[in-house]
């Protein structure tokens, strides 16, 4: 197994970056980051691959972090399978009641509480009302209300 050690100047290069953010606007759902051309909200950590298949990046609301690090700090990569399988029971941050998950790849919702709430590779979060609107369907043809 190896490990890597990431030093101080570039962790703390990594955790900041220049550019200026907006502030994410009252009415978008909790722990959104950024807003897509197409009006669906991200909740991500990077901007990296942030609204693909949204027509890209609107807003980006994630703030700057400029917390020094202390030391160099270790790096263990997991290996394929682990890595797999924990990203698949980590959901999404945001969502919460009255809020679907949207998988974007496959144009299906699903509800708070299932297997796939917050856990698919691509999605965002909407109401379910939005996500009827723009042309989604509910898993197995389960409405959540």
């Amino acid at each position: 197994m190896k490990t890597f050690l990431i030093s101080t100047s570039i962790a703390l290069a990594l955790m900041t970056s220049a550019g200026a953010y907006a502030q994410a606007p009252s009415g978008a759902p909790a722990g959104s980051t950024g807003l897509c051309n197409d009006g669906t909200y991200y909740s991500g950590a990077t901007k990296s691959g942030a609204c693909s298949g949204h027509k890209g990046i609107k807003d980006w609301y994630a703030t700057k972090t400029t917390t020094p690090m202390a030391a160099p700090v270790p790096v263990t990569p997991a290996s394929k399978g682990a890595a797999a399988s924990s990203a698949a029971t980590a959901p999404a941050a945001g969502g919460g009641p009255g809020m679907v998950w949207a998988n974007t790849s496959t144009k299906v919702y699903h509800c708070q509480n299932t297997k796939y709430y917050g856990k698919t590779k691509v999605g965002s979060y909407l109401s379910e009302a939005d996500a009827k609107s723009k042309g989604y369907h509910a898993d197995h043809g389960k409405a959540c209300t």
